[in-house]
């Protein structure tokens, strides 16, 4: 595993169980659309920037560093609940809730602040894969440790 390269941008929390970790980001005007309200993809690199602090936290950046491999998205289902606007701030809570034999499954929420509200719910599962021949290869162990470490009993495998 590599070593975390810069500083933090998220907390390890527990103000929503099972989520242990979370980041904040704050919506910008060209996060919206012309309704004003946030463009349903933008929710995509607010999730992708709180699953990179997680695995930085974890000092595991490296997950994604497997020679000879690497992480392709096999699915991803996300739900709207209510629409965030400009200038609003919200807390991304990420978790790793399963670790399969060649793929990791994500869960995410938004939630905006002060008041809490939910804004989205996403899971999003990658699968290891050869680089040469595009099938899905084991996630080591040493990728595996830290994420049971930090997850306890919340992690299915």
């Amino acid at each position: 595993m590599s070593a975390p390269r810069g500083p933090e941008l998220g907390r390890q929390t527990d103000r929503r169980p099972p989520f242990k970790y979370s980041t904040l980001t704050r919506v910008w005007f060209s996060d919206t659309d012309a309704q004003g309200v946030v463009y349903y993809g933008r929710y995509m690199p607010y999730f992708d920037h709180a699953r990179t602090e997680y695995h930085r936290h974890l000092g595991a950046l490296g997950m994604h560093d497997v020679p000879g491999a690497e992480f392709v998205m096999r699915a991803s289902s996300v739900e709207y609940h209510a629409p965030a606007r400009f200038d609003d701030l919200l807390e991304c809570f990420v978790r790793i809730s399963g670790l399969g034999r060649t793929s990791v499954t994500y869960e995410s929420v938004a939630v905006r602040l002060p008041d809490d509200a939910l804004m989205v719910t996403a899971t999003q599962t990658i699968v290891l894969v050869d680089l040469e021949t595009r099938r899905p290869v084991p996630v080591p162990a040493e990728a595996r440790e830290p994420v049971r470490a930090f997850e306890g009993t919340d992690l299915v495998e």
